[in-house]
């Protein structure tokens, strides 16, 4: 039997539509239907399974799973003996401490002596240290908001996206305890097989993040600004020029970061660039 790399995904939940996209995303063909626990690829030697994200840490340090995608929250809440090898650029979030919004919050010194809700009491425990605070901590899965309602705690430490929750249930943000994104952690002993598909996955869901950042931008420019231009956009290793009809003028191709790119836009049409086209890249293998 050809040997598998054992994927753990979430079963349900924020993070299973993201992996499911980077992995199709990656040239993995697979069936995933409703309640299904695992499913193979059917053009590369990976098995998917579908599990509980809390649980997937301990199954890949046990070994059932090889890798998972989970939170990085999740890794850091567990501490299995795994290590990240990917981040992945989603479900960015972060980890924050909220207080009613009546409270005069002054700083974390005021945690000191309160009650705290989270699922997270681990993270909770080390930010605490780190400040030098004493604080009780009331570990709750799910609908943690509640609790300072409830009379249960005084603040919560929980998962925090755009913060509607928080300020519906009467919360204030007042301390991030970590920043979140999904991560691709490992068994740190994997078989040298093993060791050789991951890397080639790896490889697959380099190119597909690349891609998604950076944007193929073709325009017009007059052949005395290819200098500056080039010195804006210097794409790869260098921009691709191409002689237009029109004399004086060339057609320039190159790629360019989408965290930059109406900065380097304005740029770009203050030095004569005409008929700029913007278009998606699908890879980006360099």
């Amino acid at each position: 039997m050809s040997t598998l790399l054992r994927i753990a995904i979430q079963k349900s939940g924020r993070l299973q539509e993201g992996s499911l996209e980077l992995l199709k995303e990656s040239g993995l063909s697979f069936s995933n239907g409703k309640d299904q626990l695992k499913t193979q690829a059917r053009n590369f030697p990976v098995e998917v399974l579908f599990l509980r994200d809390d649980d997937i840490p301990q199954y890949v340090e046990d070994k059932v799973a090889d890798v998972g995608i989970v939170g990085e929250n999740i890794f850091a809440e567990k501490k299995k003996q795994n290590q990240i090898v990917k981040r992945l650029d989603f479900a960015k979030c972060r980890l924050a401490m909220a207080v009613p919004r009546s409270e005069n919050y002054t700083g974390v010194k005021w945690l000191h002596g309160k009650n705290i809700a989270t699922s997270y009491p681990e993270i909770v425990k080390g930010f605490l240290a780190k400040h030098g605070v004493e604080a009780g901590i009331h570990e709750i899965s799910g609908s943690v908001e509640i609790a300072p309602g409830i009379g249960l705690a005084d603040a919560i430490c929980d998962i925090v996206s755009t913060g509607s929750t928080l300020l519906s249930n009467g919360l204030k943000e007042v301390e991030v305890v970590m920043q979140s994104e999904a991560v691709i952690i490992a068994n740190p002993n994997l078989d040298a097989e093993k060791q050789k598909i991951l890397d080639k996955l790896l490889f697959r869901i380099e190119a597909v993040k690349k891609a998604k950042n950076n944007k193929y931008i073709l325009m017009n420019i007059p052949n005395d600004a290819i200098d500056k231009i080039t010195s804006v956009i210097p794409g790869m290793k260098s921009p691709t020029i191409i002689p237009l009809a029109r004399q004086g003028w060339s057609s320039l191709h190159s790629v360019v970061d989408e965290n930059d790119f109406w900065e380097k836009i304005d740029q770009l049409r203050g030095f004569g660039a005409e008929g700029i086209l913007v278009v998606p890249i699908e890879k980006m293998i360099v």
